[in-house]
């Protein structure tokens, strides 16, 4: 499974546990550049995930719309585990049904 990561400077050890949740492709887009507004979301995503705590309202905004124009589930979220790991174990039990 793919993941797209939105926020954060440094994903750390973020990136070892989503591996240990099934995801074997990770993308990080820190959101702080003006250049980030123009990003794309990759084919075969599976899974965007915006960290609130990170990127601002016009962000998010964009990222919303283009998860929603390229048919890719987007969560959002706070820079914490617990947090993560609360949407990601929602967005595989959905996929599960």
């Amino acid at each position: 499974m793919s993941i797209l990561v939105i926020g954060g400077d440094k994903l750390g050890t973020i990136t070892d546990k989503l591996r240990e949740n099934g995801f074997n492709k990770i993308g990080h887009v820190t959101g702080r550049k003006k250049g980030d507004r123009k990003v794309k979301i990759p084919e075969n995503t599976d899974l965007v995930l915006v960290l609130t705590d990170y990127v601002g309202h016009n962000m998010a905004e964009i990222i919303k719309e283009r998860s929603r124009r390229s048919d890719v589930a987007v969560m959002f979220c706070r820079r914490s585990w617990s947090s993560m790991y609360k949407n990601i174990d929602d967005y595989m039990r959905q996929i599960k049904r």
